[in-house]
C-alpha cells in the first residue's frame, strides 16, 4: 500500500522500503544522521499515515476503553490525549497506543505493524451494544511536525492557538485552510505537533508546511531517523522493547498502568508480578568503544549472558553507540558496567540515566 504522499517521497529521492504493508521512506538523500540533527535543531516532517486510527463512540465507550487499556480513560478531559497499551490476560503487551478524547467520541492511534492484530483484539472484546467501533486507518494523512521551531512554522498557517495547546492535548481547526486535528504529541522528545487531515488534503497540507518551513530549513524525515530519535528518548518500540513476552512494569511503563482504576484485561497478572517483585527491567546503556548493538545482541556479565539488547543504534547527539535492553534488577543500577557480545567480540557497556539526550526545554 501507499500513503497519499508516496509520489512526493519518491520525487524527493526517498529510499522506499516496505514497512507494515506500506511503501515508506526510510531516509532521504542527506541521510539519517542529517535528518536526525535537523529535528533536534530546527524542524522536520514525518509522514506517519501508515499508523492506524480507530474510533469509538456510544454510551459505553469510556467503560469499554477502560476495560481494554491499562491507563485510566476516565481521567481524560475532552481534548486530551493519553499514552496507553493493550495487554493480554497474562500481562504481556498486545500493543502500545494513544487515546484521544473528542467531545463525542474517542480516537485511538495504533502501530501500523499491529493494525490487524489490534483491530481483531478490539472486535474480540467489543460488547454487543453500547459501543460503536470504526476502523478508519485508510482515510487519513498524518504528519508529525517535530523540532524546536515547529511552533514558529505552524503558527502562520493555522487558526489553532498553539501557545494554549498543552502537551498531550489536541484541537480541531484549520491548518493551511484545511480541516484538521492538531495534537501536541510526537515520538521525538522535541516540541512537536501531529496534524491529521483526510487523505484528499494530504498533498496540500504537506506543500503548505514545507512552504511555511523554508525559513527554518524544514526537511522531510524518514523512518530511520524516527527510530534514532525515539531511541535517544528511551521511547519503547513495539516488537523490540515491548511485546507479548514483556509486561508494562518491567518495561518502565508503570506510570501508565493504573492498577487502582478497577478491573482491566491483564490487571491480575500485572498485579501478581508487582507483588512478586520484578526480576528484570529495561535499561539504557552507552557503548564504551566502537561498535553498535542491535536488537538481540546478548548482554554479558563476566562472560556469562545475563540480558539482551532490545534496541541499539548510533546516537547522532552523543556520537556513540547506545542501546536499550533487559537485565536482572540486581544489575540495573546506573553506572553498572557490563559487556556486549558482538558476534564473538566483547565490547564494554555502561548503564546510564535516560533519556540519553535532553531536548531543549519548551513551554
Amino acid at each position: 500500500m501507499k500513503t497519499a504522499l508516496y509520489d512526493i517521497h519518491a520525487a524527493l529521492g526517498g529510499k522506499i522500503v516496505p514497512f507494515a504493508g506500506y511503501l515508506m521512506p526510510i531516509q532521504y538523500p542527506r541521510g539519517i544522521v542529517a535528518e536526525h540533527r535537523r529535528v533536534r535543531t530546527t524542524v522536520g516532517v514525518f509522514d506517519v499515515s501508515h499508523m492506524g486510527e480507530f474510533f469509538f463512540s456510544g454510551p459505553d465507550a469510556e467503560k469499554f476503553l477502560n476495560w481494554i487499556t491499562i491507563n485510566d480513560v476516565s481521567k481524560l478531559a475532552v481534548w486530551q490525549a493519553q499514552y496507553s497499551a493493550f495487554c493480554y490476560p497474562d500481562g504481556g503487551m498486545v500493543d502500545d497506543l494513544l487515546v484521544y478524547r473528542f467531545p463525542d467520541r474517542y480516537m485511538m492511534v495504533v502501530n501500523a505493524a499491529n493494525l490487524a492484530k489490534d483491530r481483531d483484539w478490539v472486535l474480540q472484546h467489543l460488547p454487543k451494544s453500547g459501543v460503536e467501533f470504526a476502523d478508519r486507518s485508510d482515510d487519513y494523512t498524518l504528519l508529525a511536525v517535530q523540532g524546536p521551531r515547529t511552533r514558529d512554522l505552524l503558527k502562520p498557517i493555522t487558526g489553532v492557538d498553539l501557545d494554549a495547546l498543552a502537551y498531550y492535548h489536541l484541537a480541531e481547526g484549520k491548518v493551511a485552510g484545511l480541516p484538521a486535528v492538531v495534537a501536541r504529541t510526537g515520538y521525538t522528545g522535541e516540541l512537536g505537533y501531529e496534524v491529521m487531515v483526510e487523505n484528499r488534503y494530504g498533498v496540500n497540507l504537506w506543500e503548505a508546511i514545507f512552504e511555511a518551513g523554508k525559513p527554518y530549513e524544514v526537511e522531510p524525515i524518514g523512518l530511520g531517523a524516527r527510530d534514532t530519535l525515539r531511541l535517544e528518548m528511551k521511547y519503547c518500540l513495539y516488537g523490540n522493547d515491548i511485546d507479548a513476552t514483556t509486561h508494562p512494569l518491567e518495561a518502565g511503563l508503570g506510570w501508565i498502568t493504573k492498577l487502582n482504576k478497577g478491573d482491566f484485561i491483564g490487571r491480575e497478572a500485572i498485579l501478581a508480578a508487582k507483588e512478586k517483585g520484578l526480576t528484570r527491567t529495561l535499561v539504557g546503556f552507552v557503548v564504551e568503544g566502537k561498535g553498535l548493538p542491535r536488537h538481540g545482541t546478548p548482554i554479558l556479565k563476566d562472560g556469562i549472558t545475563v540480558g539482551v539488547t532490545t534496541s541499539g543504534n548510533y546516537s547522532p547527539m552523543l556520537d556513540r553507540g547506545i542501546g536499550l535492553g533487559y537485565v536482572p534488577v540486581e544489575l540495573s543500577a546506573i553506572g553498572t558496567e557490563l559487556e556486549l557480545d558482538l558476534r564473538g567480540r566483547t565490547l564494554p557497556l555502561r548503564l546510564v540515566k535516560t533519556p540519553f539526550y535532553q531536548p531543549q526545554p519548551v513551554s
